[in-house]
């Protein structure tokens, strides 16, 4: 039997197992993700799953289980990275949600206007919360490297960012002088 047969045959045989085992430890969009990612590490790591059919599911659930942990601890550090963030809000009023909520609005906009590379960059040490050498291996560069495009991905947010304020100062409505004059009288 070839790769790919073994791995059909695998993943036909196993699915609604590892399904049924990530649904119950998360919600079905969460549960569907570990199990793809589960089934490409699998494929990924053909060679290394076990011979004896009665092996393969305990080793597809430890898999799983992995995954789930990645993914629990990516929507930790995203959780943590939003109250960082929501407390970082400049000049906003405490206890004010809807300052806090533009403002995470305004700066996702900002990085969505940035280049994946970018937005890859700052993530990494943003939300993943990765050093610089950490990030340099992530993104498949020397640490050098990152820095210098840590450094311009910042640059060119903060640009985004100034010229967005700019922008909605000029769209701001202002006082007409029709509206002065009638206030001096």
């Amino acid at each position: 039997m070839d790769s790919d047969e073994r791995f059909n045959a695998l993943y036909r045989a196993h699915y609604p197992a590892v399904l049924r085992y990530a649904s119950r430890r998360a919600d079905p969009d969460t549960a569907r993700d570990v199990v793809a990612d589960t089934f490409l590490i699998a494929w990924r790591k053909l060679k290394a799953i076990p011979a004896d059919p009665e092996q393969v599911e305990p080793w597809l659930y430890g898999v799983a289980r992995r995954v789930l942990a990645n993914s629990d601890r990516s929507q930790r550090r995203t959780q943590r990275l939003t109250v960082r963030l929501s407390r970082q809000v400049p000049d906003a009023q405490p206890g004010d949600p809807a300052d806090a909520v533009t403002e995470r609005q305004r700066l996702a906009q900002a990085l969505g206007r940035l280049s994946e590379a970018d937005q890859e960059a700052l993530r990494l040490i943003g939300w993943e919360e990765l050093d610089l050498a950490a990030a340099a291996i992530a993104m498949g560069c020397s640490r050098s490297a990152m820095a210098v495009r840590l450094h311009r991905a910042r640059r060119r947010l903060e640009q985004v960012l100034s010229a967005a304020e700019q922008t909605d100062q000029s769209r701001a409505p202002g006082r007409s002088s029709h509206v002065v004059r009638q206030e001096s009288r």
